[in-house]
């Protein structure tokens, strides 16, 4: 099939976009609903911070010339500028929401929610840039350290700046017109995978390289059964971009990169997405370099607003980094030891299958591990209606290994399991904790109407920040319609959700 297309001067989303809104707003009024300062202070304060990455990218740029035989410190600056990229974009996104509240936007229309997330993005991308420099020449480190810490200062002031403001006009944010793509009974596809050679590409990436940049349309690429092994990314041009497999046990994207000295666990991951707006269905992604090599990411996603719907996501330790903003995992098989489903986006599970494997002796399973660093930062896990248990290979060493629902990563780790069935995998105590009394009193875990050997809650941790939670109202912050906003744009993917507690 021809694909037609233009690349903008500044990038627009798709008139079938999943979250394209033809509504009705007065600008002025959507700007003070959503801001605690003057439409052009806020920009200020955005270009502001714009000026100061701009200064460490510039700075980082220079040092990598000056560094390329200091192979640990040429990954982890690689890692930072691609992050930084992505910052510069999120912050663009900002000024123009901002400048044109009423505009086309691949968002959810809402646009405090919006303008939280992606300035929240920004603050984990710069934690991220310095997570990665850990280890490497504290030369470079010095050289950005106070342009980031004045950067994060900034972005948080920003963050305050916009108002706590839920959804006051209406849930009608696409066109009827618009048939939820997952429910078509045929979806049409403008690039076909194959290994076999059947397809217009036996590579993945290939098709992906083929895809137009800031697409007017969603780009369907249907990838056959048979096993890809190759690492893929999504670079940040690509939006709107489609995938869908024959299902997550035959279609199969596999590769083995793991953290060292020399790679940075952000860049192990098997498949990476940045575009927005990315959905993928019946397909899995696997790191297969084994629990011997510690992290090794199997999917790494900071797409916006993006769907995985029926995907096996397989690994050991961290096999989902859930980087960044807002995403949606629907009947999902997810597998690990350490820390595997771990980031600092916005991020709900529903119905998926959560299963925990036999890991390295003596080693501690943590199912998540929740990375919100700062109070203002708009981030956190909700996993709902899903079914924790042990895999195969760890069935026979349930006594002697001991797994937990999660730990504090950062600060405010922010993490709710909800209406779950938990089985005898977990340990009695339920949650683990980082370093010692770290955080303790600083996190969000909670646990409301989960069931099953595990879901008991007489011997729990006895943390300030971990709750018992009986009443539904204290766990609404955490539902797909309020979390990811997700009735303002999930419905046009056709994707089945819940949007509250499915009573």
């Amino acid at each position: 099939m021809a694909v037609f297309w233009t690349k903008p001067l500044a990038p627009i989303p798709s008139a079938t976009f999943i979250c394209i809104f033809f509504f009705f707003i007065p600008s002025e009024f959507a700007r003070l609903h959503s801001l605690e300062v003057s439409p052009s202070e806020f920009i200020g304060s955005v270009r502001t911070i714009g000026d100061v990455l701009q200064n460490v990218t510039s700075t980082l740029k220079s040092e990598s010339i000056n560094v390329e035989s200091e192979f640990p410190l040429s990954d982890a600056v690689l890692a930072c500028l691609e992050l930084l990229d992505l910052s510069a974009d999120e912050l663009s996104w900002s000024i123009s929401a901002v400048q044109n509240p009423q505009g086309k936007h691949n968002s959810t229309g809402n646009l405090s929610s919006d303008l939280r997330t992606w300035i929240s993005a920004v603050l984990a991308n710069t934690d991220t840039c310095m997570d990665g420099l850990e280890g490497t020449s504290e030369n470079v480190k010095s050289l950005i350290s106070n342009e980031i810490e004045e950067a994060k200062w900034l972005l948080q002031k920003l963050v305050n700046q916009v108002k706590l403001v839920s959804d006051d006009f209406g849930s009608d944010r696409f066109p009827s017109w618009v048939e939820p793509l997952l429910q078509r009974k045929k979806v049409d596809a403008d690039a076909v995978v194959a290994a076999d050679g059947s397809g217009d590409f036996t590579k993945v990436m290939d098709a992906v390289n083929a895809a137009p940049e800031y697409s007017m349309r969603r780009f369907v690429i249907h990838i056959k059964k048979g096993v890809y092994t190759e690492k893929v990314e999504i670079k940040k041009k690509k939006w709107n971009l489609v995938m869908i497999g024959e299902g997550m046990d035959v279609t199969v994207i596999s590769f083995n990169l793991s953290h060292t000295e020399t790679l940075s666990t952000l860049r192990t991951a098997t498949f990476a997405v940045n575009g927005r707006g990315f959905i993928a269905r019946d397909i899995s992604f696997r790191n297969t370099a084994g629990p011997q090599r510690n992290q090794a990411v199997a999917l790494r996603s900071d797409s916006d607003l993006s769907v995985f719907h029926r995907c096996g996501i397989f690994g050991y330790q961290d096999s989902l980094y859930a980087h960044s903003l807002r995403q949606f995992y629907r009947e999902c098989t997810i597998s690990g030891t350490v820390d595997f489903i771990f980031g600092h986006a916005k991020a709900v599970f529903q119905n998926c299958t959560i299963l925990v494997k036999k890991g390295l002796q003596g080693q501690k399973n943590t199912i998540t591990a929740q990375g919100k660093a700062y109070i203002s930062q708009s981030s956190g896990f909700s996993i709902q209606f899903c079914n924790i248990s042990a895999d195969y290979d760890l069935l026979p060493s349930l006594n002697t290994t001991s797994t937990y629902l999660g730990r504090p990563w950062k600060n405010y780790s922010r993490t709710v399991f909800m209406q779950c069935y938990i089985s005898e995998v977990l340990r009695p105590e339920g949650w683990l904790e980082w370093d010692g009394p770290l955080y303790l009193d600083t996190l969000f875990f909670g646990e409301y109407k989960n069931y099953g050997a595990g879901a008991r809650l007489d011997n729990r941790v006895k943390w300030p920040g971990y709750h018992v939670i009986n009443d539904s109202s204290q766990v609404y912050n955490f539902t797909v319609a309020n979390l990811i906003l997700g009735d303002l744009w999930l419905p046009s993917t056709g994707v089945t959700y819940t949007p509250g507690f499915g009573d």
